[in-house]
């Protein structure tokens, strides 16, 4: 029997109960169950109406892995033949993209991430007159935590009469430019953030992200989908290069490639969630096999989580969970799906940041017997996968299948 896999990440859809949350500054934060608790309680009636819909994510074992993760029972759900579902925890010291990404592949961060301090300046001078010297600017704007699409609101007027490029950063470990497409350059905007990267990288900084916007003081000013992240790359061989190594195939849909540097990816699909799925439909009827198609989905957290907007990211798991039903009802004997995600960004908690939780993991293998994981390490997903595939895997994780 030839086999396939596919690795769907839901970023940021979390199901609380992490150990070390409070660490965090998030104990109780729970991203699947506030949105649960929300919906039912009619506080998520934008765009939708009444309790979450998430008839194949459930089915798959969620409500199961969310009541695991809290340390509760498990639902009654009638689960699909071949499901398997678990919840992981995280043991890297981040709440981040890379962090949770590496991990999922095998490789926990090995260093601490350079986090910039909660002050004003967010950037000390040499780093702040490197950036204005590689823009050709006098000067840069921002240089604080914010929140991007409040960011661009507030300066990008100031933006477009100084030509200065602004600059931010949250709680993760990131450096952030953004800058107007057409009056400060697309182009020019990536040649800068690659050429700050090294820099940035050497202090582990974890990723330079391009933050491209377009509009006007009129009509106001909106992100495109030109983002590019510069990420540092991962410290050891990840899963996507143990299945390369092997002589398979590994193809990357969403942001997976800028996650690992491009680093063991044979192909990379890019655009919005909607695009994505569909991207994800055709490649469970046309991959190749023996191969890896790693997703990222990251709306939830782009879009809804660090926005705050509980109906939104209640919308947004309802249509994902409509297309992963397409996808399930796809697979064919030697498939493995497994869904999960890499941190959380719970959309009822104060501030805009990411939160500590586990995560859920959820497969489905065509006609193997599936059942309960348990609560289980980030890492086992990749150790999993590679046992799937045939692959050898190099990680401390321990398969579940």
């Amino acid at each position: 029997m030839t086999r396939r896999a596919f690795l769907v990440v839901l970023d940021s859809v979390g199901c609380g109960g992490a150990p070390d949350a409070a660490a965090f500054g998030d104990a109780g934060a729970n991203t699947l169950g506030h949105i649960v608790q929300a919906c039912a309680a009619g506080r998520a009636e934008h765009g939708r109406s009444g309790p979450l819909r998430t008839p194949v994510l459930d089915s798959l074992g969620l409500r199961g892995a969310m009541a695991l993760a809290a340390e509760g029972t498990p639902g009654g759900a009638v689960l699909r033949d071949g499901a398997l579902w678990g919840c992981a925890q995280e043991v890297s010291r981040g709440k981040d993209t890379p962090s949770g990404h590496w991990e999922l592949a095998g490789v926990p961060v090995p260093w601490e991430w350079h986090y910039f301090p909660r002050a004003v300046p967010a950037f000390d001078a040499e780093l702040t007159a490197l950036t204005a010297r590689l823009a050709g600017t006098d000067g840069i704007l921002g240089n604080c935590h914010a929140s991007g699409t409040e960011i661009i609101s507030r300066l990008g007027a100031e933006h477009l009469r100084s030509g200065w490029p602004i600059c931010y950063t949250s709680s993760d470990s990131v450096f952030q430019i953004a800058a107007h497409e057409d009056a400060f350059g697309l182009d020019r905007l990536h040649r800068l953030c690659a050429a700050l990267a090294p820099v940035l990288h050497d202090r582990k900084v974890g990723r330079v992200i391009a933050r491209p916007f377009r509009g006007d003081v009129a009509g106001g000013f909106t992100r495109t989908g030109n983002r590019h992240d510069y990420a540092i790359a991962p410290p050891a061989p990840t899963l996507c290069d143990w299945v390369q190594r092997a002589g398979r195939r590994v193809d990357a849909i969403g942001k997976i490639g800028d996650i690992f540097s491009g680093q063991g990816i044979d192909s990379v699909v890019t655009g919005g969630d909607a695009a994505l799925m569909d991207a994800l439909k055709a490649a469970v009827v046309a991959a190749p096999d023996g191969g890896l198609t790693f997703v990222n989905l990251v709306e939830f957290d782009s879009l809804y989580g660090h926005r705050r907007d509980v109906a939104g990211y209640a919308r947004a798991l309802e249509s994902a969970d409509a297309g992963l039903g397409r996808v399930a009802d796809t697979l064919r004997p030697g498939d493995l799906l497994l869904v999960t995600a890499d941190h959380g960004n719970d959309p009822t908690w104060p501030g805009t940041d990411h939160t500590r939780e586990r995560v859920p993991v959820l497969g489905l293998r065509p006609g193997v017997q599936g059942g309960p994981l348990g609560v289980r390490a980030f890492v086992d997903v990749a150790a999993s996968v590679a046992a799937h595939l045939g692959v050898p895997a190099q990680g401390p994780g321990r398969s579940f299948l």
